[in-house]
């Protein structure tokens, strides 16, 4: 272990050495394990402080700091670039702004960074999150949040620490009776978008229910799941129709179902057979309660929140995507 980190001690004043060999350079080393955004501002601040107190070269050299991490955020990136700060990862990114030499090579983050960020789009994280985004004009304690997401107080705590780490939160109060308020939510909903492509899809159960137009079929289906008690969810193009209209017409009905036998038999109820294509009927099963968190209630049927049919639509065929911007835009908001 010792000599492990000798060698990276000697490959790292190597690199110095070799940055200080190139006219009118110096630099000014920062090492970390990985870096987000916060820890940017932070550093960039004390690179400042550093260049004051460096004497002017006679020449007029550039100091150009570097910073060296594991691994660096997509977001830490932009803002050292925008600071001319240099940087490398272990994934082989690099960005040295010298006088007289531009280097710029952007690769894939480090696999440990990527499995990081996307562990927060996914189960009880992600309800945490879908909470911080429905309800982003307001400021909660921890506890309060975890009790609006269906989580435990650690995992709420957990998802918040993270989300300070990007820079998307603002914070109030001290200990106990700490809160946040998510002052970025489309910077949120922007990296939960890019990162749906890493993340599995919900399976889709297909069905096709007979005599049956797409806008009588979801008051159907609300109507059987009530007589049966089962708790669903319409998203997709059916629910973004019906909560910011941009198609002439909808073909299939999608919706997540509170898995169980109430389920089953409400799906009965309707007469729907299980088909491989041509359905018009499409069941993701909801595993709990949270997969259905922030629903609402909209012409007697219960629509998916506005940010999970939204994400979604991400996911969808044909003019989907096209219909969640229309949504993002007029009932979404940012």
């Amino acid at each position: 272990m010792l000599h492990a980190q000798a060698s990276e001690r000697e490959l790292i004043d190597q690199f110095l050495a070799a940055l200080r060999s190139l006219p009118e350079v110096q630099a000014e080393l920062e090492l970390r394990k990985a870096v987000y955004p916060r820890d940017v501002r932070q550093l960039v601040w004390r690179i400042r402080d550093l260049a004051r107190q460096q004497p002017a070269g006679e020449s007029g050299s550039e100091a150009l700091p570097v910073l060296i991490a594991e691994s660096i955020s997509p977001g830490a990136k932009e803002l050292l670039r925008a600071e001319r700060v240099g940087y490398y990862d272990s994934g082989g990114s690099l960005y040295l702004p010298a006088r007289g030499a531009y280097l710029y090579v952007d690769r894939p983050p480090p696999k440990s960074l990527s499995r990081s960020i996307r562990s927060l789009f996914t189960g009880r994280r992600a309800q945490v999150l879908h909470g911080l985004l429905v309800r982003h004009q307001d400021w909660f304690g921890v506890k309060d949040l975890a009790e609006q997401t269906l989580v435990s107080p650690a995992t709420a705590s957990q998802v918040l620490t993270e989300m300070e780490r990007f820079d998307w939160l603002e914070s109030r109060g001290q200990g106990p009776s700490k809160q946040r308020h998510l002052r970025e939510p489309a910077a949120l909903l922007d990296t939960w978008a890019k990162q749906l492509s890493s993340i599995r899809p919900p399976a889709l159960r297909r069905y096709f229910v007979p005599a049956m137009k797409p806008d009588d079929l979801m008051e159907c289906l609300g109507q059987v799941c009530e007589a049966h008690s089962v708790d669903y969810a319409v998203s997709f193009e059916s629910a973004a129709q019906r909560y910011a209209p941009f198609l002439s017409a909808v073909s299939q009905v999608r919706c997540r179902l509170l898995a169980g036998s109430g389920g089953d038999a409400a799906i009965a109820d309707l007469g729907a057979r299980v088909v491989s294509e041509g359905a018009n009927l499409a069941v993701i099963e909801a595993k709990s309660a949270g997969d259905l968190l922030f629903r609402e209630r909209v012409g007697g049927v219960w629509l998916a929140s506005p940010v999970q049919v939204y994400l979604d639509l991400l996911r969808g065929e044909g003019r989907a995507k096209e219909m969640a911007e229309h949504l993002r835009r007029e009932r979404i908001g940012f």
